[in-house]
């Protein structure tokens, strides 16, 4: 939530959490958001990371910042996407992670995460089973 409200902090667009954790293993959350500039999205990634460096949690990877147009920031069980709107467009991660439920934003804010992020213990990929 608090990386959610940091997006709408530097006027994200669009802003969308998915909960992705019953779906793959590489993540509990999917924070998605757009900016009209590669300048606001820049601002927007550096804003989550002030935010998140403030609470001793470190990005395990931060992609995308030199051209700012599509930035992704791993914090382990969220992984954030930081779109310039046309490229969002294109990708459209939301209709990929379609089955994943989506989480509301709440209008209060929070101010402190309640665990660490990274800590939650990783669930197994579900795979088909093989026809024998």
């Amino acid at each position: 939530m608090i990386i959610a409200q940091a997006t709408l902090d530097k006027k994200a667009d669009d802003v969308l959490i998915l909960h992705v954790a019953p779906l793959t293993s590489i993540a509990d959350y999917l924070v998605l958001c757009s900016a009209d500039s590669d300048r606001q999205v820049r601002a927007i990634a550096d804003h989550i990371k002030k935010i998140l460096d403030e609470q001793q949690v470190r990005p395990l990877s931060l992609e995308g910042l030199a051209l700012s147009q599509w930035v992704a920031m791993d914090y382990g069980d969220v992984i954030v996407h930081i779109f310039r709107t046309d490229l969002r467009q294109i990708y459209t991660l939301e209709r990929l992670w379609s089955d994943a439920k989506r989480v509301k934003i709440p209008t209060e804010r929070v101010t402190v995460l309640p665990e660490p992020l990274g800590t939650a213990k990783k669930r197994p990929v579900r795979r088909a089973a093989k026809s024998r």
